[in-house]
């Protein structure tokens, strides 16, 4: 009876699972926090693009004052981009850049966890990064030819605003996989297409790898990474990974909106991703 006693009155612990869980996803809304904050994207103010970068009116550039204001805005401008190199924001190098980047941004990124193992990030194809389609028009970004059945067949192929920032700078933090429930001799041109250098789709997978639930076409992880707390599968089609949905980062289909930005919010949130042990941890409370 004391025992009994004794028992009834002992407070409930917490497993050390449910630890573990609740510090990786504090640790994960800190790292998400500071990526938000160190985030340098592009400038969404798309009248200030339309015609390129806009040329200075006579009355600015006569004027000693408004030169040296000028000088003094270009010099900030240069030294924040400088300064706001870090692993949440490296960018692919380009050539035009300078001598002493190159080294800064190395020891950043060597500094960062290097044994940390880099995880697998599964990207669709279409209505995800692209959209394509047989009736095309004169903006289209590329045309591929398909032969099916003998027939050459045509799609007119859209990029997604940001595709290509997108994979440029996520290719940095994960290994990237396309799995498309397309056929090769559509989805290949596509893929050469957004990865012109063949530097940053690291592996393919097409509709042979996928199975079938009622017509309705899956995406097995297994296939690509065994252990499933290091990928996660970026799709439009909640089917797609309907065996999967704790892997899963859903995203809006993309069709035709030129102001798009799915892909751009995304960036800080994958950056922050990266650095959890399981990525389930996160995304089964986003499902």
């Amino acid at each position: 009876m004391p025992s009994q006693t004794l028992a009834s009155t002992q407070p409930a612990s917490f497993s050390s699972s449910n630890i573990k869980f609740y510090l990786e996803y504090v640790l994960f809304l800190y790292t998400y926090l500071i990526a938000m904050l160190t985030w340098k994207g592009p400038k969404r103010r798309p009248s200030s693009r339309l015609n390129g970068t806009p040329t200075p009116s006579s009355s600015s550039t006569s004027s000693p004052k408004a030169l040296r204001r000028s000088k003094r805005l270009k010099s900030a401008s240069t030294d924040e981009s400088d300064s706001a190199a870090s692993d949440s924001s490296i960018s692919r190098m380009s050539s035009s850049s300078n001598g002493h980047t190159p080294r800064i941004r190395k020891s950043l990124r060597s500094s960062v966890t290097p044994d940390r193992r880099i995880k697998t990030l599964v990207l669709d194809l279409d209505e995800t990064l692209i959209h394509s389609t047989s009736r095309g028009s004169r903006n289209h970004d590329h045309m591929i030819e398909v032969l099916v059945d003998k027939h050459v067949c045509l799609y007119y192929v859209y990029k997604r605003p940001h595709v290509d920032l997108f994979l440029q700078r996520v290719s940095q933090w994960y290994h990237l996989v396309i799995f498309t429930a397309s056929m090769p001799e559509y989805a290949d041109p596509v893929i050469d297409y957004l990865d012109k250098s063949r530097t940053l789709i690291s592996r393919r997978f097409f509709r042979s790898a996928c199975t079938q639930n009622n017509g309705i076409y899956l995406k097995p992880l297994h296939v690509i990474e065994p252990d499933l707390s290091q990928v996660c599968l970026l799709d439009n089609s909640p089917m797609s990974y309907a065996d999967h949905p704790d892997n899963a980062i859903p995203i809006e289909s993309w069709i035709n909106d030129p102001h798009d930005e799915a892909l751009l919010d995304l960036l800080p949130f994958l950056d922050a991703l990266r650095f959890t042990d399981d990525v389930r941890t996160v995304l089964s409370l986003r499902v």
